[in-house]
């Protein structure tokens, strides 16, 4: 491996490769931006352009817009409560409280730098533990992916613990929503009511743009506020966030990037899953979990640096077994396939300057992020002085044209209408948002695994519960579940627990000043 870190680290430096990935991650971090246009749908527009280059600047380019879009994403989260992308659901919870509280530009320094942090690690992990961690990924099959979708849901106990009913029936509405469209076991529609654009079932982007964006804009424009938000610019405020970080947050990052990693390293699995469980964690390791939800670096922390760090786990399986754990990785191993390049465990020695200038050029990009991605946030707070209805028009308006981009269908316009008027009446009665997003996102990786598992039930001649009990992950993966579940009735009881210290406290100070 170490003789190829050296040229590797040399190719980097080539001013071609230089322009390519500040490019590149101009461009993604843009395209993440813009609500509909995904981390996807950049990578994929650029790949005929690689075909003009040589292989190894053309991965660079692709890797460099990866990262840019899936940091991108943060940004409209924090700023106008969009994410940009689906990863990004998980860091409106906390960004845009506090672009709300007048403190945007923390909220933008704090997704930053925990989505540098987090991509650091995940490179960090592909070039050092790529084999062992691909080996680790091969082990989850059905049960085992069934079992960690059903874990991302069991969030929903601890993101609504306040109001859990009112949680779980947002969480159902969101399943029945994802139920819509062809039974992936049984090919028969459903839901459909005869309308056939419907047997393609309710597209995941367009519905979060529509519960997160468009109801966004109607809530916007009921306030009657000129401006979406109040901005202060906070001098110092970089010096703020990288300390608290590196103080107080530093378990947090470190525990998001891991969880980032191996969720990512999962074939289907995603960054919307790897962020919602890294907030999740967050939340119940954190001795004040109530302060989630109302504005924290903690919360942006936790999201961003595991949906980061969701890039480097992606591209383990692809490059060690050709098998993508994201859809972005689809792509890129699509692009290195067209360049004649079979990935598998043969491109670390065949062609290992490619692999390992690919790998180290992930920690350049990185680290270039930081400069570009200040630049770029500092230019897009200027939205914050413009006046709401211009704002809510551009939002519209990008919501239209990236839904219908999406599979050049007006069914998908519709679903943001539908969704925007569902999310702003939802969230008018105190359902959640987020937990109707977790269900819909979640809703068809769980049905499709379960439809897994009942099928290698019948195979075996035995039942369901034998499948899932079978593999020791699966069996981790139920107790994590549990744990979950118990959590909120935990942090009521520790709530309770330390009113009823106070309440005692009180009077023995009261009697003490008598």
């Amino acid at each position: 491996m170490m003789e190829f870190i050296g040229p590797a680290i040399m190719h980097l430096f080539e001013p071609l490769n230089i322009l390519l990935m500040v490019a590149g991650l101009t461009g993604g971090i843009i395209v993440g931006a813009l609500p509909g246009l995904t981390a996807t749908m950049g990578v994929a527009l650029m790949v005929p352009a690689t075909f003009a280059m040589d292989a190894t600047s053309g991965l660079i380019m692709l890797g460099a817009i990866y990262a840019g879009a899936i940091y991108g994403g943060s940004n409209s989260a924090c700023l106008i409560c969009t994410p940009g992308t689906p990863s990004s659901v998980a860091t409106t919870f906390d960004g845009w409280p506090l672009c709300q509280a007048g403190r945007a530009d923390i909220g933008l320094i704090t997704s930053l730098l925990a989505s540098v942090f987090g991509g650091i690690v995940g490179t960090v992990f592909l070039l050092f533990l790529a084999a062992p961690l691909a080996r680790f990924a091969l082990q989850f099959g059905g049960p085992e992916n069934f079992w960690l979708c059903i874990f991302g849901l069991s969030t929903i106990a601890v993101m609504s613990s306040g109001n859990m009913v009112k949680g779980l029936l947002s969480g159902a509405m969101g399943l029945l929503v994802s139920t819509v469209g062809i039974d992936p076991n049984a090919g028969v529609p459903r839901f459909t009511f005869g309308y056939y654009p419907l047997v393609q079932g309710v597209e995941v982007i367009p519905a979060m743009i529509g519960l997160f964006s468009f109801s966004q804009v109607l809530y916007l424009i009921g306030s009657y506020k000129p401006f979406i938000a109040e901005y202060r610019p906070a001098p110092g405020a970089f010096g703020e966030v990288v300390r608290a970080l590196a103080g107080r947050c530093k378990v947090n990052l470190m525990r998001s990037s891991i969880i980032g990693t191996l969720v990512g390293m999962l074939p289907g699995a995603g960054g919307e899953i790897a962020s919602i469980i890294s907030y999740n964690e967050a939340k119940r390791w954190d001795k004040n979990p109530e302060r989630f939800g109302t504005g924290v670096i903690e919360g942006v922390a936790a999201s961003e640096s595991a949906n980061n760090a969701v890039i480097g786990g992606s591209l383990i399986p692809m490059l060690t077994l050709g098998i993508p754990g994201s859809a972005v990785a689809a792509v890129i191993l699509g692009a290195l396939l067209a360049k004649g390049i079979q990935p598998g465990f043969k491109v670390f020695t065949a062609t290992g300057d490619l692999a390992y200038t690919f790998i180290m050029s992930q920690f350049a990009v990185n680290l270039l992020m930081i400069p570009i991605g200040l630049l770029l946030a500092r230019i897009m707070t200027k939205l914050l002085s413009i006046r709401l209805t211009f704002v809510a028009i551009g939002i519209v308006v990008l919501s239209v044209i990236g839904s219908y981009a999406i599979r050049n269908s007006m069914l998908d316009v519709w679903i943001v209408i539908i969704f925007g008027f569902l999310g702003y009446f939802s969230g008018r009665v105190g359902l959640d948002t987020g937990a109707m997003a977790l269900g819909i996102i979640l809703g068809p990786m769980i049905e499709e695994n379960l439809g897994k598992c009942v099928h290698l039930s019948k195979a075996s001649g035995g039942s369901v519960i034998n499948v899932f009990l079978e593999s020791p992950i699966a069996v981790l993966l139920i107790v994590l579940t549990l744990l979950s579940l118990a959590t909120p009735f935990l942090l009521d009881w520790k709530r309770k627990r330390r009113d009823c210290g106070c309440d005692i406290a009180q009077p023995k100070e009261e009697s003490n000043h008598a």
